[in-house]
C-alpha cells in the first residue's frame, strides 16, 4: 500500500514540461507550498528518490535535483542512509507562488483595498486587448531588426568587465560616468551641441525625463501650451503635475508662434511643449523661422521650451534640422531625446539636456525614483558609442525604414486613391492620414479588427475639424504592409456602405 505521504504527493503535484521553468523547480515549489499549507508537517519522512521518481513519473536524477533544491532552501534535511525529512525554516514566512500547482488554488487575495486612496482620472488606462494578427501603432521601430545575437555577446562581455562591481559600489557620484561622457560626445557630434556631462541627465525613457522635468517646472494651475492634437502621454504627465493645458494651432510650418504672442500675456506661460523635428501626431516640422521666433518669445515672455526630439534619428530626406537647444544662448530650452531607438527597448535610454543648475536638481529627483539605474546597459552602450556601432546600426536601419515609408505611400495611393490625403514624411516612423470624406473611425476600427487589423484608440483623431489616423509603418515589412492596407480598405468599404 502507498504511504499517506505518497498519496499526498500524487494529489498535489503536477508539472508542465512545455514551459521554460525546469520540472525539478516546479515540483520543489509545490512541495514548499504543501509544507506551508500544513499537508506535510515537520519531521515527515519523504519518499526516497527512486520511489519519488515512480510517483511523479520523472527520471531519478530529476528526483535527486528536487530534494537538492529543497535542501538548499532549508525546507528538508537529507540524512545519509536514513532519508529526507521535512524542516520548517524559522525565517521563511512568505508563501512562494508555484507554477501550475494545485495547492496555489487555495490562495486568495483581496480584489479591493480596505482603505481609501487617490484615483487619478488622468491616469486611466487606455490599454486595449485584441487577438488581431496585425496591430498598428503610432510609429515604433521593428524589433525584428535588432541584432539579437550580436547584442547577447556584447551584453555578456559588458557583464564580465572587472570595473563593473566598482561602479555598483561607487561613492563619488559627482564625477561623470563613462556613459555620460560618451553620450555627451555623441550628442555634440550628431546634434550640434557644445555640452558637458553636467548638462546631461540619462533616464530610462523620454516619459521619465518629462515626468522629472514637469516636477521641477509645473505647479498647480501653471499654464502649459501644447500643439493642437498633441501627444496624449505628455499631456497626462502635465495634468498630473497640476498644469492647465492650452492648445496652439499647427500649420504647415509647425506651431503657430504668432498665436502665442497675440493671445497670451508675459509671465503667464510656464512652458511650451513642442516636438520640433516632427510634431506629434501630424508630423509637421517646425520651420527655421518659427524656431527663432519661439526662442525669442521664450526670452521675452520668460517661459521654458520643452523640446521633445523623440524621432531625430529617423531622417530620410536631407539632413535633420538641428535642435533649438543647440542654438539656445539664454538657457530657455530643455531638450528631451532617446538614445538607441534602433535597439531592443531594454537597451534604449532617455536623456535630458539643460542648463547645469536644472540638471543638478533633476538628478535629485532621479535618485529618488531610480537610484540603481542600469550599469550593465550603460557600460554596453558606452562601448557601442565608442566603437561606432550605434551609428552604424542606425544608418543601416534608416535604409530599411525609408524603403518601408516609400512602399507604404505607394500602397496607400493604390488602395485608397482619392479617399485619403497625406504628405510623405521626411522622416519618422508614422504617416498622418486624413480622410477626405468623414467616416466614423471607431466603426472603422471595429470593422478592421474583424479583418485581423487592430487600430488602437490612441492613434485615432476625430472631431468636427479632424478625421485622421497616425499610422505607424516602421514595424511592418513590405508584404505585411500591403496586406494591412488591403484589409483596411475592405473595412473602409464596409463602413461607408452602412
Amino acid at each position: 500500500m502507498n504511504s499517506p505521504v505518497d498519496t499526498i504527493l500524487k494529489q498535489l503535484i503536477t508539472y508542465n514540461k512545455s514551459i521554460v521553468q525546469p520540472v525539478y523547480v516546479q515540483v520543489a515549489q509545490q512541495i514548499v507550498n504543501a509544507i506551508q499549507r500544513g499537508y506535510l508537517s515537520k519531521g515527515t519522512k519523504l519518499p526516497g528518490t527512486r520511489n519519488l521518481s515512480q510517483i511523479l513519473k520523472v527520471h531519478r536524477n530529476t528526483a535527486v535535483a528536487i530534494y537538492d533544491e529543497l535542501a538548499s532552501q532549508g525546507w528538508v534535511e537529507i540524512i545519509a542512509n536514513k532519508g529526507t525529512y521535512v524542516l520548517l525554516p524559522e525565517q521563511t514566512k512568505v508563501k512562494i507562488k508555484a507554477t501550475a500547482e494545485r495547492v496555489h488554488q487555495a490562495y486568495h487575495y483581496p480584489k479591493e483595498a480596505g482603505f481609501p486612496f487617490l484615483q487619478s482620472f488622468n491616469l486611466a488606462s487606455n490599454f486595449q486587448q485584441t487577438e488581431a494578427k496585425h496591430i498598428i501603432n503610432d510609429g515604433k521601430p521593428d524589433l525584428r531588426l535588432h541584432p539579437t545575437h550580436q547584442f547577447s555577446r556584447w551584453y555578456s562581455a559588458a557583464m564580465k568587465r572587472k570595473p563593473l562591481i566598482q561602479k555598483w559600489n561607487r561613492i563619488n557620484t559627482t564625477s561623470a560616468s563613462l556613459f555620460k561622457t560618451q553620450l555627451c560626445n555623441y550628442l555634440n557630434a550628431t546634434r550640434g551641441f557644445h555640452i558637458q556631462p553636467n548638462n546631461l541627465l540619462n533616464t530610462r525613457s523620454t516619459e521619465m525625463s518629462l515626468y522629472i522635468v514637469s516636477q521641477l517646472l509645473v505647479k498647480q494651475g501653471d499654464l502649459v501650451l501644447v500643439g493642437n492634437l498633441s501627444y496624449y502621454a505628455s499631456n497626462t504627465i502635465f495634468q498630473e503635475a497640476g498644469a492647465t493645458i492650452r492648445t496652439i494651432p499647427i500649420d504647415n510650418e509647425g506651431l503657430d508662434v504668432d498665436y502665442i504672442r497675440k493671445h497670451f500675456l508675459k509671465k503667464r506661460i510656464r512652458c511650451v511643449y513642442v516636438s520640433a523635428q516632427r510634431h506629434y501626431p501630424t508630423t509637421k516640422t517646425l520651420s527655421a523661422k518659427r524656431r527663432l521666433q519661439l526662442l525669442q518669445l521664450a526670452k521675452d515672455y520668460g517661459f521654458a521650451i520643452i523640446e521633445d526630439d523623440f524621432d531625430y534619428d529617423f531622417q530620410y530626406d536631407g539632413s535633420a534640422m538641428l535642435p533649438m537647444a543647440s542654438s539656445d544662448t539664454n538657457g530657455m530650452v530643455i531638450y528631451l531625446g532617446k538614445m538607441g531607438q534602433s535597439l531592443f527597448p531594454s537597451f534604449q535610454s532617455g536623456f535630458v539636456v539643460a542648463p547645469e543648475n536644472l540638471i543638478a536638481e533633476a538628478h535629485n529627483y532621479l535618485i529618488l525614483i531610480d537610484e540603481q539605474g542600469d550599469i550593465i546597459q550603460e557600460q554596453m552602450l558606452s562601448e557601442l558609442i565608442a566603437e561606432g556601432e550605434i551609428y552604424r546600426l542606425l544608418k543601416k536601419n534608416i535604409v530599411t525604414y525609408k524603403r518601408r515609408r516609400d512602399a507604404m505611400c505607394l500602397y496607400l495611393e493604390q488602395y485608397f486613391k482619392n479617399t485619403i490625403q497625406f504628405e510623405k514624411p521626411s522622416g519618422g516612423l508614422a504617416i498622418w492620414l486624413e480622410f477626405t470624406k468623414e467616416v466614423s473611425l471607431v466603426k472603422l476600427a471595429k470593422e478592421a479588427e474583424k479583418l485581423d487589423v487592430f487600430l488602437p484608440k490612441s492613434i485615432l483623431y476625430q472631431d468636427k475639424n479632424t478625421c485622421a489616423i497616425r499610422f505607424g509603418f516602421g514595424h511592418l515589412s513590405e508584404d505585411e504592409m500591403e496586406d494591412v492596407i488591403y484589409r483596411l480598405r475592405q473595412a473602409y468599404n464596409r463602413v461607408i456602405d452602412f
